[in-house]
């Protein structure tokens, strides 16, 4: 007999997948979840602007109710890392394989995410730093709890110097630094940080230090101490596994994909910060929504999926 073929094979369990995992779930359908463990919402000590927890949850916590959540409706999740995409032109089937396993899926959902390059740093000090809030990586979640704190920005270019402005709307002290040599703005970037009293530090930058509640960040300029950091050093997009079936890439490395989350590979969906948008939790869970609706009416639009009687509904029926 043939092994049972999966409706859905979901890549990824942050907020994206998991959310997708709950849907799929719900909507009766045999699903299943391999994650690596790497999801970027797991680094989060605190989440303050996830709606629905006025005191904040941490981002390993909302992880441990959503799969429990999924799980309670049947959806199964594997931790291990996938390794091969693969789809057979044919039957449309797509082949999944990573460490320890192997399933055929009629769909898959990649919710892989991104990972964010981080600024020369011990690693111990590095994740120290994080917990404590010394080291952030999205203005957009926690720009509040920086508000009127010394804050340093390690970046160059309009990138770097956009995270410094938007900070600047938190607190009146922000500091530019390059992270490798001496920065090199466009004039017009110069303009703008100078209108908005930012400071500007030459590189190369390595945090080296915690002393007490404050980051020591060793620059070509001496040392500096901030409260909180903010790497703005770009991030690595997840595209790998949809590259090796053939998936287009948006110019800016997200996968493309439609309005429903379906990419240019017919069963393959894509959600989450894979995709070009907010890289948000909120966002992230909104379109795992979108892409699991999307995967359902898609699949029954090939095939129905009638539910069955049961044999408890036959003999009400027939005692009516």
């Amino acid at each position: 007999m043939d092994d049972p073929v999966l409706d859905c094979l979901i890549v990824g369990g942050g907020p994206a997948g998991l959310t997708a995992a709950i849907y799929l779930a719900r909507f009766h359908l045999d699903i299943l979840v391999v994650d690596a463990g790497k999801s970027r919402a797991s680094w989060i000590p605190c989440t303050r602007n996830h709606a629905g927890y006025p005191d904040g949850i941490s981002g390993k916590e909302l992880l441990e109710r959503m799969r429990a959540q999924a799980q309670k409706y049947g959806a199964k999740i594997e931790t291990d890392r996938i390794t091969k995409l693969e789809r057979d032109e044919e039957s449309g089937l797509f082949t999944v394989t990573w460490g320890s396993g192997c399933e055929q899926a009629r769909t898959v959902l990649l919710a892989t995410g991104v990972t964010n390059r981080r600024p020369p740093i011990d690693e111990d000090l590095h994740w120290d730093a994080l917990e404590r809030g010394l080291i952030r990586y999205c203005p957009i979640c926690d720009g509040y709890e920086v508000t009127d704190k010394k804050v340093g920005v390690i970046g160059s270019d309009s990138h770097g110097v956009a995270e410094a402005l938007f900070i600047r709307s938190y607190t009146p002290d922000v500091t530019l630094i390059a992270p490798d040599k001496s920065l090199e703005l466009k004039p017009e970037d110069g303009a703008k940080l100078k209108e908005a009293g930012i400071d500007c530090v030459d590189g190369p930058a390595q945090a080296v230090a915690i002393t007490g509640n404050c980051i020591v960040v060793d620059t070509a300029e001496g040392h500096y101490t901030f409260d909180s950091i903010y790497p703005a050093l770009g991030s690595d997009t997840h595209t790998q596994l949809g590259e090796m079936v053939g998936a287009k890439l948006a110019p800016d490395g997200c996968f493309l994909c439609d309005d429903h989350q379906r990419t240019s590979v017919p069963g393959l969906y894509a959600a989450g910060d894979v995709v070009h948008g907010l890289d948000q939790i909120s966002h992230a869970m909104g379109e795992g929504g979108v892409a699991a609706t999307t995967i359902r009416n898609d699949l029954c639009a090939k095939e129905p999926r009638w539910r069955e009687p049961t044999e408890v509904f036959e003999e009400a029926a027939e005692g009516s």
